[in-house]
């Protein structure tokens, strides 16, 4: 019984890290770029729009296709490279309190 309650008191520990480590994903922040910088994408790690830069002369409505281009290529980057970088995060915090198991993948988790 008291290997139980400890068991228990483990996996309450662990929920407890797991939910601390989700909160800090909006701490990680992702930049990416398209069209060689002209249009910039900032996320951060729980994968939310922070900020869009877009260059002054891509502002052309005789152009607003490439525009829209450009800023779905920027976003879509970002929140690749967030994903990425949210998956790294969550499998450093918790490599100390969950084993490294081939197969074992906390991705559903981020």
């Amino acid at each position: 019984m008291l290997d139980m309650m400890k068991m228990m008191g483990k996996a309450k520990e662990v929920q407890e890290k797991m939910k601390k480590a989700q909160e800090s994903l909006g701490e990680l922040i992702i930049e990416a770029e398209s069209g060689a910088g002209m249009v910039t994408a900032r996320v951060n790690g729980k994968k939310e729009l922070l900020d869009l830069k877009i260059d002054d002369s891509l502002i052309d409505p005789k152009d607003a296709e490439m525009l829209k281009d450009l800023i779905v290529a920027a976003v879509n980057k970002a929140m690749s490279e967030a994903d990425q970088k949210a998956r790294e995060h969550i499998q450093k915090v918790t490599q100390e309190f969950l084993p490294n198991i081939p197969g074992f993948d906390l991705s559903g988790l981020v």
